[in-house]
């Protein structure tokens, strides 16, 4: 029968301070009197016993000459020693690093490319470098911390890892795009001019959406959406640039429209060193005014108007009044009444090109 071998991995280290004391035991010596021998202190002694200072090659040098085992034992002991212990640490590090890169998308970013590796033990250098950052402390503190979560919103409470990814998807397609500083004076008259295009198709609307706010140093992403994560859109900005962060969450063209101007609403009257995300409450002030913003550009005072409506032909009348598409007057009529079966049938549906029975 041939023996079978088995690799000796421990997943603990005898410090050699250990072997010291059973040496000093062995010498019939008390504490005191070895380190007086030593010509150390009693305090550094223990020190050396529980392993957390390391014998250095003079004290290994003075064992010798008080105990008669050479100093070259001593020196292997403590590299060896301390080459356990870094094994046992990165170990320990690489199980809690694997629990918790569990918590990233990662197929999602190797399906839309953002991650190429499939190898298990190269995907934490791969998200790292999709995040932009050299170590998971940095991420941390990019992320994580205190400090960056008190300007922003309460959701990345409820997934912190799925929205830092989608956030961070929305920042490397920005960054592909190049527009000057934005000008929210001429935003802000743009918008005028975006209405009408509520009206097109999504491969008539998005070429000339993308260009009417990169004319005002704006950029637009469209950034789909990932499971878990309920929210509309996100605004931020990189210098003095506004980036709008928009996907297709219910993908109902009324909502994306209203979602497109509420983020407006952020870059016009907003600060530039918070990141806002719109998941449909208005708990912030901030989101609030976004909201009043988007119904006032695109309603005006006719929004009082739209309960009263009657009939399709009621809605697409005040729709044409306004210059925009009917589905967005047959949703706020919905949103106000809470009748929300009233007038789908004038409400489009969006969807991402590759999906089935997408617009």
């Amino acid at each position: 029968m041939n023996a079978r071998k088995y690799p000796y991995n421990p997943d603990y280290a005898v410090a050699p301070g250990e072997t010291v004391r059973e040496t000093m035991e062995y010498l019939g010596l008390t504490q005191r009197e070895f380190a007086m021998r030593l010509d150390t202190s009693v305090q550094t002694l223990n020190r050396i016993f529980r392993g957390t200072q390391p014998i250095t090659v003079e004290m290994a040098n003075k064992l010798e000459r008080v105990t008669g085992t050479p100093a070259s034992f001593w020196n292997n002991f403590e590299s060896r020693y301390r080459s356990q212990l870094a094994k046992i640490k990165e170990a320990e590090a690489s199980q809690k690093q694997k629990d918790w890169l569990m918590n990233f998308p990662i197929k999602e970013l190797k399906k839309r490319g953002y991650l190429a590796t499939s190898r298990p033990d190269q995907i934490s250098d791969g998200l790292l470098r999709f995040f932009g950052v050299s170590t998971w402390s940095a991420w941390k503190t990019v992320w994580g911390s205190p400090a960056v979560a008190a300007r922003r919103s309460r959701c990345f409470d409820s997934n912190l890892f799925l929205a830092a990814t989608w956030i961070r998807m929305g920042e490397i397609e920005a960054r592909k795009k190049v527009v000057g500083p934005t000008d929210r004076k001429r935003f802000k008259k743009t918008l005028q001019l975006i209405r009408p295009l509520t009206c097109e198709r999504p491969d008539v609307f998005c070429p000339s959406l993308e260009k009417l706010c990169a004319d005002c140093g704006v950029i637009l992403v469209f950034v789909p959406e990932l499971k878990k994560l309920s929210w509309y859109g996100a605004t931020k900005w990189h210098g003095n640039t506004a980036i709008i962060m928009l996907n297709l969450r219910g993908k109902r063209e009324d909502t994306f429209w209203f979602s497109f101007f509420h983020e407006a609403g952020h870059v016009i009257l907003h600060g530039k060193s918070e990141l806002f995300i719109n998941d449909g409450t208005i708990e912030d002030e901030r989101e609030r005014q976004a909201n009043e913003f988007a119904l006032s550009v695109l309603f005006g005072k006719e929004r009082d108007r739209i309960p009263e409506l009657a009939n399709v032909e009621e809605i697409c009348t005040l729709a044409r009044e306004l210059n925009i598409c009917p589905g967005i007057v047959a949703g706020q009529y919905q949103y106000q009444t809470k009748q929300y079966r009233c007038y789908n049938q004038l409400i489009r549906h969006f969807h991402w090109v590759g999906e089935d029975n997408g617009e």
